[in-house]
């Protein structure tokens, strides 16, 4: 069945690109509601669905509008720990443009889902199923989705600084395998980016508290990495999150290679515009027991550094 929080839960912090203060505070939801954001600081208190067609392409983050041209921007950690955590339906309310970066991972939205627990609703979950081989790319950048029984994630990345270099990594997506695996790796970048991204208004609440930063071969940031491949794996968050702009659970398989938001976007785009790549089933128990989220536990949680 599809699923709600059982209360609200709040969070605080900074926004990474802005640098502004913002509330996020997570409100259970009725049953086909999906994932809603709201920006509460507005008078009219604007609603924007977060769904791939109403995705803006952007190369750092992920980011909504609605047909007024409000925003609410770098969604995908929280995308990310909604989907792992099994939330199919929450409204989201946001004091601001942009969700906060918190420690630059998924873990601490991920505490407070778990906390406050889930509920069943009384609708039947979908989820969609990918049928045929469906692929865009950019350059050296490719990405995939592929038939598969349960939501897998095989992420590829190199970069030149040997601090990161070459990473692979595959994983199925369920029975918990995002709140144990991934969501406590953090969004990272290269020392020197840094400077750039600040000359044209972005990273302004970047610090060394919520994001890996890497000079060569030297990890700047303190205490150093939660995981040997911490940063194929936040890639992996991030592409968890933005398939979950689907707007359900996908069974499929998707393969990256260099791949980031903007390409993850395009590859919904191109998914829903061939009749014939992906259908729309419903979820029995044994296709459930396949998918992100379902079998998360409080031991799962305590597993994350």
């Amino acid at each position: 069945m599809q699923t709600t929080l059982k209360s609200k839960v709040a969070f605080d912090g900074t926004g990474l690109h802005t640098g502004a203060p913002v509330t996020v505070v997570l409100h259970p939801a009725s049953a086909n509601t999906g994932i809603v954001f709201r920006r509460v600081d507005l008078a009219d208190k604007p609603e924007l669905l977060a769904k791939w067609d109403r995705v803006i392409v952007s190369p750092l983050n992920t980011r909504l509008t609605n047909e007024d041209g409000v925003t609410v921007s770098t969604i995908e950690h929280l995308m990310a720990a909604l989907s792992g955590c099994g939330v199919h339906n929450v409204i989201v309310d946001i004091d601001g443009p942009e969700v906060p970066i918190l420690d630059g991972s998924a873990a601490t939205f991920v505490r407070g889902i778990v906390n406050v627990g889930l509920t069943r609703l009384s609708a039947q979950l979908r989820a969609i199923e990918i049928l045929k081989d469906v692929s865009v790319s950019d350059g050296p950048a490719f990405a995939q989705l592929s038939p598969s029984t349960s939501l897998q994630i095989d992420f590829a990345i190199d970069f030149a600084d040997a601090a990161i270099g070459k990473q692979h990594k595959t994983l199925n997506m369920a029975n918990g395998t995002f709140v144990r695996e991934l969501c406590d790796s953090r969004t990272f970048c290269r020392s020197a980016d840094v400077d750039a991204m600040r000359a044209n208004g972005l990273a302004l609440g970047g610090t060394m508290e919520n994001a890996v930063v890497v000079d060569g071969a030297t990890v700047l940031t303190p205490g150093g990495l939660r995981h040997a491949d911490e940063a194929v794996r936040h890639k992996m968050l991030d592409a968890l999150g933005d398939l979950y702009t689907a707007g359900a659970p996908i069974l499929g398989r998707y393969t990256g290679t260099r791949s980031g938001h903007a390409l993850t976007n395009r590859l919904l785009h191109a998914l829903f515009s061939d009749s014939s790549a992906c259908r729309w089933v419903n979820c029995d128990a044994k296709i459930a027991a396949r998918l992100p989220g379902v079998g998360v536990s409080v031991a799962d949680l305590h597993a994350v550094a």
